[in-house]
């Protein structure tokens, strides 16, 4: 998988440029720095003497306060230490900012300068195939712009020729002077008036009699065909000047490949050193062959094929302290231990600061299951900032009391059969799941109550093998979805996008015929994980009992 990188720069007057770093405390007692932006904003707010700065304009549900030096969750009130530290100050930038490089290229955007690269063949072969993927997108005519080769004289203006092969040079320097494609086995018909090519201009058997005096053909539409294409002239050009290639293991075949072969993956993972071993080329199936509404099943043992959700109301006619009196023992004489909510000793009054709950701050319970032991005060508040759903889940270990509900927008899922195997499980067909949830207004329970949020992705397909043990799952899954636990509202880690569906910590199988993302088939621990994961949400084999009751 490739990714785009891209690199920042920031005001000196900002945190990196003065070299503070703000962290958190972790679970573990260590310090985990916050992302760049989030530290930026927490720095301007404290050099502006702000008392606290709240952190939801950037999609975290987050208070710092700078008085107490902590972060408060905004829904459970848990709280944390902050510091703020001295470090490396970021190097200046003499004169003007240079333009923004990333690679790939967005589509449309100028080629940026090319970077010198290593020296070494493989680097000079990956910059090569960089240099033309930069300079072209995809449906649009290439001009690959070739460096000026000194090893290669110029040919005569505006008379097409028919390059020669060259002749090993006298050392490994002069080979890499030239990135155009010279014959290596074969011939190559160039324009010698400019120094470019087109996808016509590969021909890797011999020219005809009148070649020479054919002219150049015009530009063509370069897909991924031709890159390969000039990838394999590119190393076949590094083996003909003898600069060795690093060999891709072919398990194919009896003898190795080179890395051009191997796709662009291939070509990076070997330039870094990095085993390559090419036994097929990779092609990513996320969705199956079409299926006709004839052949879509119901599921045997789960009536329906569609299920929707919607908000549902909280249980009324219990307070807070009633619903927590189910779960809690009072403790005379509190441990000589910190209260992990709002971090003072359980000795002391509770050091929560929102709006006070009628329980005396100095009281302290303990969970009736795990044994762990907080403030009232604290467990109140935490309840209060919660779906107040008549369910409460322990802060330290996650132990869940009631049943827990999550805060997933309303939608619909649909569930079926279709005729088709996933890999590795061809002795049975497919369960898919259809996932839709439209965009709309976050309510109360979510990170910014009145906002409105993005459905990025809908409907999104997924898929398990339709075995006994996995139509168990699709049954747990689907207690998950009316308990509103498959999707909530948050910070997308793929894109950086705030206010925005998100999965909740249950996986799903969304590649169908290939597992190149690592979210398809075959995979033997799926089972196991989803069950796990499914058993942290408070969803087991007992809960389907639960929901019949």
């Amino acid at each position: 998988t490739i990714r785009p990188v891209r690199r920042s720069y920031y005001d000196p007057s900002s945190a990196p440029g003065k070299g503070v770093v703000w962290e958190w405390e972790n679970d573990s007692g260590s310090w985990t720095p916050y992302d760049m932006d989030v530290g930026i904003t927490i720095q301007r707010a404290y050099e502006k003497q702000h008392p606290w700065v709240d952190l939801s304009a950037i999609g975290f549900c987050y208070v710092i306060d700078f008085a107490t030096m902590g972060q408060i969750n905004r829904q459970t009130q848990r709280k944390r230490r902050v510091r703020r530290r001295l470090d490396m100050v970021y190097p200046l930038v003499s004169g003007t900012l240079p333009k923004s490089q990333s690679w790939p290229a967005s589509p449309g955007a100028a080629a940026a300068p090319p970077v010198p690269a290593c020296a070494c063949p493989q680097c000079l072969l990956v910059m090569s195939v960089k240099a033309t993927v930069s300079a072209t997108g995809p449906g649009t005519a290439a001009t690959l712009q070739s460096r000026k080769a000194p090893a290669v004289p110029p040919a005569a203006p505006k008379a097409p020729v028919v390059a020669p092969a060259p002749k090993p040079p006298d050392n490994v320097a002069a080979a890499r002077g030239s990135l155009k494609p010279l014959a290596a086995q074969g011939n190559w018909r160039q324009a010698a008036s400019t120094p470019t090519l087109s996808s016509a201009a590969f021909n890797s058997s011999p020219p005809s009699a009148g070649s020479a005096k054919t002219s150049h053909p015009g530009l063509g539409t370069l897909n991924r065909s031709h890159l390969q294409r000039l990838a394999i002239a590119q190393s076949r050009v590094l083996i003909a000047s003898g600069v060795p290639t690093v060999p891709v293991k072919n398990l194919t075949g009896s003898s190795p490949v080179n890395p051009a072969l191997a796709g662009i993956t291939g070509i990076l993972m070997s330039a870094a050193g990095l085993p390559v071993c090419l036994t097929r080329p990779p092609k990513l199936v996320l969705h199956p062959p079409p299926v006709s509404k004839s052949e879509i099943q119901s599921i045997p043992g789960i009536s329906h094929t569609c299920r929707k959700t919607t908000k549902k109301q909280a249980k009324k006619g219990k307070t807070p302290e009633e619903v927590l009196k189910k779960y809690l023992q009072k403790v005379r004489h509190p441990p000589d231990e910190d209260c992990t909510i709002c971090m003072e000793r359980l000795s002391a009054p509770s050091g929560y600061k929102g709006p006070q709950p009628a329980v005396k701050p100095d009281m302290v319970g303990k969970l009736v299951k795990c044994g762990h032991v907080f403030h009232l005060h604290c467990l109140v508040a935490m309840y209060n900032n919660g779906n107040k759903d008549g369910s409460l889940q322990c802060p330290t270990c996650k132990t869940i009391y009631g049943v827990k509900t999550g805060t997933q927008p309303p939608g619909k899922m649909e569930y079926h059969i279709i005729p088709h195997a996933l890999p590795g499980h061809a002795d049975c067909k497919t369960i898919r799941i259809i996932y839709n949830i439209p965009p709309g207004v976050q309510g109360p329970e979510h990170p910014n109550p009145g906002k409105s949020f993005t459905a990025r992705g809908f409907p999104r397909h997924c898929y398990l093998p339709d075995s006994e043990k996995l139509r168990l799952v699709l049954k747990l899954l689907l207690v998950a979805w009316d308990r509103r636990l498959i999707f909530a509202i948050g910070t997308s880690s793929t894109t950086g996008e705030s206010d925005t569906v998100i999965w909740n910590e249950i996986h799903h199988k969304t590649e169908f015929g290939s597992n190149l993302t690592g979210h398809g088939y075959p995979d033997i621990n799926y089972l196991d994980n989803v069950l796990a994961e499914l058993a942290a949400q408070g969803i087991t084999e007992e809960s389907l009992a639960q929901e019949k009751d």
